[in-house]
C-alpha cells in the first residue's frame, strides 16, 4: 500500500475523508454501520503483514507485476521534443489498472466474512476485475451496469458473464455510470449483512477514495523506481486521464510531494463545450455532492445533476474523486480535457508508431502527450499511464469511422 510520507496535510484526509472541503460520508443513516465495518477492517488490513503478503502475491503472481515502463520511442520521435514513457497497465491481467484495486478489496471483503460482492461498471473494466477475483475466491459476484453502457462494451459484459457474475442493466436516467452506481448502492443498503460494495474508483464516501488510492498507488511506486532506474533521475511531467481518478491518482500519489514534478490529469472534453455534451468537471462544473461524497459536480443551476457524454464510458461520469478536486485546488495537479476527435486521433496513432491499441480511456492522456510533447525539450522526460488494453473499444471506433 501507500508508503508516501504522511509529514503534508494533503497526502491525507481527516478522520472524516475528507479533504480540504471535499471528501466526507453523505450516505443514508441505514449505510452508517457497514461503512464504519469497513473502515475498522481496512484499518486493522494494513496493520497485519500477512494481509500484505498474500497482496503482494496475487500482484505479482495474479495481476502480472510489476507492469514495465516502456520508452516509446517511435512516438517520442514523431513528436519531437521529450521522451515519452508508457506505463503498461494495460498489460495486466484482464487488460487494466482496475485489478489491482479489485484483488485488495476482494482479500478485505474475505477477511470481513461477505460472501456476496457488488460492483458498479462504465467501461466494464471494473466489473471485468471484479468478476474475475470472486471467480479466483469463489465468491459471488454481481455487476450494475448501465444498458448505454452495456450497447458499447458487450465484449466486456460478455466476459463478465463468462466468468460467472450476474450483469444487471440498469434503464434509469442516462443509463451510464452514474446510474449502475445508484443502483449499487440500493442493493448494499438492502443487502449489508452478507454483501460487500467493490467500489471501482477514488469515489463515493470514506473510506473508498483513500482505499482505492491506496491500492492503486502501486503503479506510481513502481514508476518511480522504473524511472530512475531507466533515467537516473525523476520524470518532468506525469499525465494520466482521469474519469473518477483512480489510474491516475495511482500514478500521481508516490510523486505528489516532489514539487519538481508536474502533473495533468486528462478530463474528457465530449463532442462540445456545453453542459451534456462532455465529461469535463473542472471545466464546467462546481462543488457539491454526488453519490456519498462532496467534490466537483456537472449539475445546472438548480443543483440537478447533467448528463454527460464521452467516447470513452470509463469517462462519461458527472464527478471527480474527492482529493483531485482538493489537490486541483492548492493547484498541485493541473487539468485538461481531449475532445472526441482528439482521443480517436490519438487512438489510431498509438496503434501505427507503437503497436499498441489503448483504452479510448487512456487514449484521451496520449491526446494530451500529442499536445504537450512538442513543446518540451529532448532532455525532457513525460510519463503517461496507459491505464488500459482497447480490445473493448475496437467495435466501437470501428463503428465511427464508418460512419
Amino acid at each position: 500500500m501507500s508508503k508516501v510520507e504522511t509529514d503534508k496535510p494533503y497526502l491525507q484526509p481527516d478522520a472524516a475523508g475528507h479533504f480540504g472541503p471535499y471528501g466526507g460520508r453523505f450516505v443514508p443513516e441505514t449505510l452508517m454501520h457497514p461503512i464504519e465495518e469497513l473502515i475498522a477492517a481496512y484499518e486493522e488490513a494494513k496493520r497485519d503483514p500477512a494481509f500484505h503478503r498474500e497482496l503482494e502475491y496475487l500482484l505479482e503472481n495474479y495481476v502480472g507485476r510489476p507492469t514495465p515502463l516502456m520508452l516509446a520511442q517511435r512516438l517520442s520521435d514523431h513528436l519531437g521534443g521529450a521522451r515519452i514513457y508508457l506505463k503498461r497497465e494495460d498489460l495486466c491481467h484482464t487488460g487494466a489498472h482496475k485489478i489491482n484495486n479489485a484483488v485488495g478489496q476482494a482479500l478485505l471483503a474475505r477477511r470481513m466474512g461477505k460472501t456476496r460482492i457488488i460492483a458498479e461498471t462504465g467501461a466494464g473494466q471494473h466489473g471485468v476485475a471484479s468478476a474475475t477475483v470472486c471467480a479466483l475466491m469463489n465468491l459471488k459476484c454481481v455487476v450494475y451496469m448501465g444498458t448505454e453502457d452495456m450497447r458499447r462494451q458487450e465484449l466486456n459484459v460478455f466476459r463478465m458473464r463468462l466468468l460467472g457474475a450476474e450483469v444487471v442493466g440498469v434503464e434509469a436516467g442516462s443509463r451510464t455510470l452514474k446510474d449502475a452506481i445508484n443502483e449499487a448502492l440500493r442493493d448494499w443498503v438492502t443487502n449489508v449483512a452478507d454483501t460487500y460494495y467493490l467500489l471501482g474508483s477514488v469515489m463515493g464516501p470514506h473510506p473508498y477514495p483513500v482505499m482505492v488510492r491506496d491500492f492503486q498507488s502501486v503503479i506510481g511506486r513502481e514508476a518511480r523506481r522504473q524511472i530512475l532506474e531507466a533515467e537516473g533521475r525523476l520524470p518532468d511531467l506525469l499525465i494520466a486521464c482521469v474519469g473518477g481518478g483512480s489510474n491516475s491518482i495511482g500514478l500521481f500519489h508516490e510523486f505528489i510531494s516532489d514539487e519538481s514534478v508536474r502533473m495533468i490529469g486528462v478530463e474528457a472534453g465530449g463532442r462540445g463545450e456545453a453542459l451534456g455534451e462532455h465529461a469535463s468537471r473542472f471545466a464546467g462544473g462546481s462543488p457539491g455532492v454526488l453519490q456519498g461524497t462532496r467534490s466537483y459536480v456537472l449539475q445546472d443551476e438548480n443543483g440537478q445533476i447533467s448528463t454527460t457524454h464521452s467516447v470513452s464510458a470509463g469517462l462519461d461520469y458527472s464527478a471527480i474523486g474527492p482529493e483531485h478536486a482538493y489537490l486541483h485546488d492548492i493547484g498541485r495537479i493541473s487539468y485538461s480535457k481531449a475532445s472526441d476527435a482528439e482521443a480517436l486521433e490519438a487512438f489510431q496513432l498509438l496503434a501505427r508508431l507503437e503497436g499498441i491499441i489503448p483504452a479510448l480511456e487512456s487514449a484521451h492522456a496520449i491526446a494530451d502527450v500529442i499536445k504537450v510533447a512538442p513543446s518540451m525539450t529532448s532532455e525532457q522526460v513525460i510519463v503517461v499511464n496507459l491505464s488500459g488494453r482497447g480490445d473493448k473499444d475496437v467495435n466501437t471506433v470501428a463503428g465511427l469511422r464508418a460512419e
